[in-house]
């Protein structure tokens, strides 16, 4: 068994100022494990590292869809649909476990005049409904024989059956597609593990603070342990930075010119329950929006993620929900369902920013940006990867560690396409026995589930560490599937290094905890604490830290 410990941080550390690499990731989302993985596997010597947690920015906001975007259709952007829907298929294929099919409804109601953003529309809406069919029987075909299932045209009456909480005037018609959707940071964490398993030296918490050159060339990163204030001199080869929205900001650090021409876009979502919404194992299409949006209403365990509004940019460090936010998504979500949900029906809401690529004209509003993805290199060598989205990771990757191999002489390998993720080898045929060893120690059918698709195969971990101590397969809130358990397989195997780790990033409790994990931060922090050997001086102020991240999300929201 593989460990990502704290003290395999530590030792991975020193390992950065003693080796020299081929290549040195700068990001630990979900493009920088790509990357890492991707080099790793063609036999490059590869060190990644993360200013903060894995996953701690975009790549544990996002509305957890696996798709190829069918809101791109309407805008003619067939090369990344493409694209997207054979990443899709292939993480179906390499993450059964993590990536799974979801069905998706798309309400049709009278006086459409723009449904899934369509940016032109029919004298009187004559006609959408076929041309909607015509873009869906692409969406099937673009995805290259990876497709989940062939969409279908539903009737009024079919569309109530799988929606019934839509509203039901003026309802005509409507259509049934299928996606992918997947848990994002988990789905990061697999790829880090992934990286490590094929020799890749990975530490968070260490920020490149500036760049080593030689003759112009960066050769090298000074990066900082942001616990214990020391440096590091890492030397490699190729440098790549994979830092997403904060690309610009790294590259700044050669002193050359930038090359990184992006636009951050804010991306909001509300969790809301799944019974307030009448929802089933079906995603909604809210298909219409003043401003030629269209929204999701998607099924996350107990609970749904509804969104995403696409704002201009703020705070990066702090990405935050506002008042005018939660009124946009709460107006458009009770327009189209019989659910009247107020603010204080919200669990939680979440803020990230999407890196996308900004054209010449500064007046382009983020809803109509690309969600391409380019690969630049600069002047000082620095290679830098930015743009796209979740769903095309695999392929930003190998389109970056292609650059490499070129430079090196090198004819492109492309392992990835087939590699299966963390927990995916063997998946079919562990499942079962997991589900009785599961049952053998207690564990309900929820939580039994919730293991499977968190952890896959190396599920069987987290059931070792139960059989050691029987009170750790308690749960750690009442209504959510998560347990103790899974804070120590966290420390253990997943270099989670504070409180704020396992809530947010290892799992999902922020965000589907009305308190969003304040009533079990201590007892988590005192689980951690004896894993990770910390006094009690450590201890608080890391918990004090996550209390006041939340207080400052809250108060955000409060703001009118």
């Amino acid at each position: 068994m593989q460990l990502l410990s704290s003290t395999t941080r530590s030792r991975n550390l020193s390992h950065l100022a003693s080796e020299h690499f081929d290549v040195l990731v700068i990001g630990g989302g979900v493009t920088g494990a790509g990357v890492a993985l991707d080099a790793a596997a063609r036999g490059y010597s590869v060190a990644l590292v993360e200013k903060n947690d894995f996953a701690s920015g975009t790549s544990s906001k996002s509305t957890k869809l696996v798709h190829g975007g069918i809101r791109y259709l309407p805008n003619f952007d067939f090369a990344l649909v493409h694209e997207a829907l054979v990443e899709r298929g292939l993480l179906l294929q390499n993450a059964p476990y993590l990536v799974t099919p979801v069905e998706f409804v798309l309400p049709i109601y009278k006086g459409d005049r723009h449904p899934v953003g369509m940016p032109f529309t029919t004298p009187g809406g004559v006609g959408l409904s076929l041309l909607l069919d015509i873009g869906l029987w692409m969406y099937d075909l673009m995805s290259g024989g990876r497709g989940v299932k062939f969409h279908r045209h539903l009737s009024r009456e079919k569309v109530l059956n799988l929606a019934p909480a839509l509203v039901q005037t003026n309802l005509k018609e409507g259509f049934t597609y299928y996606d992918a959707q997947t848990n994002d940071a988990r789905l990061t964490m697999a790829l880090i593990r992934t990286a490590s398993r094929y020799g890749a030296t990975i530490t968070n918490y260490s920020e490149v603070t500036s760049f080593v050159k030689e003759n112009g060339k960066v050769t090298g990163a000074i990066v900082r342990d942001r616990f214990s204030e020391e440096e590091y001199t890492v030397r490699a080869r190729h440098i790549v930075n994979a830092a997403g929205v904060f690309s610009g900001l790294v590259e700044d650090l050669t002193g050359m010119d930038s090359q990184v021409s992006i636009e951050p876009s804010k991306g909001v979502h509300l969790v809301l329950r799944r019974e307030d919404l009448q929802l089933g194992e079906t995603a909604i299409v809210l298909p219409e929006t003043e401003d030629k949006r269209i929204l999701f209403v998607v099924p996350w365990g107990s609970r749904a993620v509804f969104g995403t509004t696409d704002t201009g940019r703020g705070d990066l460090d702090h990405p935050t929900v506002t008042q005018d936010d939660i009124s946009y998504l709460l107006k458009y979500l009770n327009m189209y369902m019989n659910v009247n949900l107020s603010e204080q029906d919200i669990i939680s809401t979440y803020a990230g920013y999407r890196p996308l690529v900004k054209p010449r004209n500064k007046n382009a509003s983020t809803a109509k940006l690309s969600r391409s993805h380019v690969v630049l290199e600069s002047t000082s060598g620095l290679v830098t990867i930015t743009g796209g989205k979740l769903t095309t990771y695999r392929r930003m990757a190998q389109d970056t560690v292609d650059v490499l191999s070129r430079r090196d002489g090198m004819k492109p390998l492309h392992p990835t396409e087939a590699l299966p993720l963390q927990g995916s080898a063997g998946w079919s045929s562990v499942r079962h026995s997991i589900e009785k060893r599961g049952q053998a120690l207690g564990l309900s059918k929820h939580i039994i589930d919730h293991l499977g698709a968190s952890y896959g195969t190396v599920a069987q971990e987290v059931l070792e560490i139960i059989e050691q101590d029987a009170t750790l397969a308690a749960p750690l809130i009442d209504d959510l599937p998560y347990i103790k358990a899974e804070v120590v397989y966290a420390c253990r195997y997943e270099m989670a290094m504070t409180p704020g780790d396992v809530l947010a990033h290892r799992t999902s409790i922020e965000l589907e905890d009305k308190q969003r994990g304040l009533g079990v931060i201590n007892e988590v922090a005192a689980l951690m604490s004896k894993e990770l050997g910390w006094s009690e001086n450590q201890q608080e102020p890391l918990s004090a830290a996550y209390r006041d991240a939340i207080e400052f999300q809250l108060a955000a929201e409060k703001k009118r």
